[in-house]
């Protein structure tokens, strides 16, 4: 028996295998854990692109449940828990892995970001989560989990991340508002704070590939992490491993974030 053997949840934001929300669900899945899906809608039905990425991915898991949904629309959000509830009745976990910043605005220093595409942003990339959090409460056992991925630039300034920073930021206070809330029912929400990875998000990230030789010269660990310790961490979150954390963004950075200055042997 694995450690989520008959647990049941959902997974907002599998873009393609190089995302994180694909590492945690390869371990939730090697535990044990049944999943539903979500995917962004397609434009083109004729072409559905991100369906058959999400479905290539998933459907060896023996996924019976993966759906469009638009975090920007609450009917999608609610045809999404609906579903859910039809098919696993209660859920023991939520994953959110859901970010996005209009590249123009990105790009762009943070007090040049634009008002709708400041907007934009903070509603994907943070009111969704309290979106996803507010339904999921209402189907998740007490002693469930809701897990959403934040990055170091919630913290402190890292050149570059500009807007997605501030959004992040407003992200992790959200976890911390919303474990309170929601303890007294016994669900925990907490964040998980990675490292660099190559992603499709942060492909959108200027200079990250400097980011990533940073990493790997400052980091206690000399190193940066692998997608399958990411992936790790989310499920001893996700579950009752860590049935006492909760208001918690934990970092799987090897170290890198306790450094306030670099060490003697850098190479600048």
């Amino acid at each position: 028996m694995g450690l989520l053997t008959g647990k049941k949840g959902l997974v907002f934001g599998i873009a393609n295998d190089h995302s994180i929300a694909w590492a945690i669900t390869q371990k939730l899945h090697e535990e044990g854990a049944e999943m539903g899906f979500t995917h962004l809608p397609d434009k083109d039905p004729e072409r559905p692109r991100m369906e058959g990425r999400l479905r290539k991915l998933v459907e060896p898991l023996g996924a019976k449940m993966m759906m469009p949904c638009d975090v920007q629309k609450d009917e999608d959000l609610d045809k999404v828990f609906a579903a859910a509830k039809e098919m696993y009745g209660q859920l023991d976990f939520v994953v959110h892995s859901v970010a996005y910043a209009p590249i123009e605005d990105l790009k762009k220093a943070t007090h040049a970001c634009s008002r709708s595409g400041f907007l934009t942003s903070m509603d994907i990339s943070c009111y969704s989560f309290i979106a996803v959090a507010h339904r999921a409460q209402e189907l998740l056992v007490p002693g469930g989990s809701i897990l959403t991925l934040t990055y170091l630039g919630g913290e402190a300034v890292i050149p570059g991340y500009n807007i997605m920073g501030v959004c992040k930021a407003a992200l992790e206070s959200s976890v911390k508002y919303l474990a309170f809330e929601l303890g007294a029912k016994g669900i925990r929400v907490n964040g998980l704070s990675a490292g660099p990875l190559k992603t499709l998000s942060s492909s959108a990230v200027s200079d990250f590939d400097n980011m990533l030789k940073l990493y790997g010269q400052m980091a206690p660990l000399k190193r940066n992490v692998t997608a399958e310790e990411v992936g790790k961490t989310g499920l001893y979150l996700l579950s009752d491993l860590a049935s006492g954390v909760t208001g918690e963004c934990l970092h799987v950075d090897s170290g890198y974030h306790v450094m306030a200055a670099p060490p003697s042997d850098i190479k600048v």
